[in-house]
């Protein structure tokens, strides 16, 4: 069984992804990891040098390839891959997966994000918290359509990656 770990940029999938795979003697992948070494370019230079467009592309046709060559693996997924280019329904058809959604508030995601931002595409250019906080509410109302529709959902809140590990391990197991 591979575990599909998905929620907002910020949210903690790759640590959390992590820390379960040490737990349950699993593999672990970052899709954004495995996109770069495929691609050979950063996301950030994917999104400079083709667009957003085909990255999600590109982002649909690795997810295929990891959900269909991977077993037993703790696959954390970028924040937008659920909502693109019929992700979601990819992962809902997946026999083998479990999908936890990492639900973290809109307060803690512009608090962990503000202090990274040069390091995710979507956001360097944002200057103040405050335009930080309207970008990711409105990108929350948009995606929460599809983030809820995991199998599992775990708040991220107040909590210590290991923590947030171990409830997901309690929960699947």
């Amino acid at each position: 069984m591979n575990i599909i770990l998905l929620g907002y940029m910020g949210c903690g999938k790759s640590s959390i992804g992590r820390d379960l795979a040490d737990k349950l003697k699993m593999k672990c992948l970052d899709l954004d990891d495995y996109i770069e070494s495929q691609e050979k370019k950063t996301i950030s230079q994917i999104f400079e040098d083709n667009g957003e467009i085909y990255f999600r592309k590109k982002e649909n046709q690795y997810l295929k390839e990891v959900l269909e060559t991977k077993t037993n693996t703790i696959i954390s997924l970028g924040g937008g891959t659920p909502c693109f280019a019929g992700n979601l329904e990819i992962l809902k058809n997946s026999k083998n997966a479990k999908s936890v959604y990492l639900k973290t508030s809109l307060q803690e995601l512009v608090n962990r994000l503000f202090k990274e931002k040069e390091k995710r595409p979507l956001i360097e250019h944002i200057s103040s918290q405050d335009d930080l906080k309207d970008f990711i509410r409105k990108h929350l109302f948009e995606r929460s359509f599809y983030y809820n529709q995991a199998e599992y959902i775990i708040s991220t809140d107040d909590k210590t990656i290991e923590a947030i590990a171990t409830e997901i391990q309690n929960t699947l197991f």
